[in-house]
């Protein structure tokens, strides 16, 4: 991987043109939404489908200092106004799920709250904050299924260290309305529904499909290392996915890498290697 020092995008330059920027992006993407003969997943059922393929819960407050606890306390406001747009929809054949699409610009009126945002290499207050972590979650029950990833972006920093990590680390989806969109597209021949609750602590979520599949998935990360660049920390790994038989004892017929990450880290690891520092670095 070849790392490069970085210079400022000319949007952020200035508050002015990074609103005009953002503002030509997400016309664009309305633009796209129009014109791309996409069918795109609008229908919602209170009827569970029968088969669940995956389940999945994640912690809505974590530890991560008491200045950001009241926007993690937003979060959660912030997520169950977004899940209700999203609990129950079905992905029929041939449609396209958006995130951006179904949950909307995120805006106070509709009752969203300041919550914390990954934006600029910072960790920051922004209306409609930790909505990612619907989409994480998403991600993880997709990826677990023959589902289709069409549209995925991860973050390019990380600014927390591990607080009880479950997922790999890069096995998320961020999005921020509406150019940079989590879409996944179901070209089987079988319907899926999304469904989202919430208890006292978590998040919770499955993936559910109307017919019994006799194959599964393993998702499991490999080659994870922390590295220490001159004055700078980054974390790698990879992200690979194992198809199995369920009724043939788990026998694998299919490996394949989902994504290599590679991203800078805000906060000091316990463990790491260190290399020489150097403007261009292949690893």
């Amino acid at each position: 991987m070849l790392l490069v020092k970085k210079r400022k995008l000319i949007s952020q330059r200035h508050p002015l043109l990074y609103l005009l920027a953002v503002w030509a992006r997400r016309t664009q993407r309305k633009a796209i939404w129009l014109l791309d003969n996409k069918k795109y997943t609008k229908t919602k059922s209170t009827t569970v489908l029968q088969y669940r393929i995956k389940k999945h819960q994640s912690v809505l407050l974590k530890k991560l200092g008491e200045n950001n606890m009241q926007l993690q306390i937003n979060k959660v406001t912030n997520l169950k106004i977004a899940a209700k747009q999203i609990n129950g929809i079905l992905i029929r054949p041939g449609e396209t799920f958006s995130f951006c699409k179904l949950i909307g610009q995120p805006t106070q009126k509709k009752g969203y709250l300041p919550g914390m945002e990954l934006s600029f290499g910072e960790a920051r207050a922004g209306i409609g904050g930790g909505i990612c972590q619907i989409s994480n979650l998403i991600h993880w029950l997709v990826i677990h299924s023959p589902l289709t990833v069409t549209e995925r972006y991860h973050h390019s920093f990380d600014p927390f260290p591990d607080d009880g990590r479950v997922l790999p680390f890069g096995s998320g989806a961020t999005v921020f309305y509406n150019y940079r969109d989590y879409q996944f597209t179901n070209n089987t021949a079988y319907t899926f529904q999304i469904n989202l609750w919430f208890t006292e602590k978590c998040l919770e979520g499955d993936l559910r499909i109307d017919q019994e599949l006799d194959f599964a998935y393993h998702v499991i990360e490999k080659e994870h290392q922390f590295l220490k660049i001159g004055d700078q920390f980054y974390r790698k790994n990879e992200i690979w996915r194992e198809k199995f038989l369920k009724f043939q004892g788990g026998k694998v017929v299919d490996t394949e890498l989902l994504t290599k990450n590679f991203a800078r880290v805000t906060y000091t690891p316990l463990d790491y290697l260190e290399l020489p520092a150097e403007d261009n670095i292949t690893s």
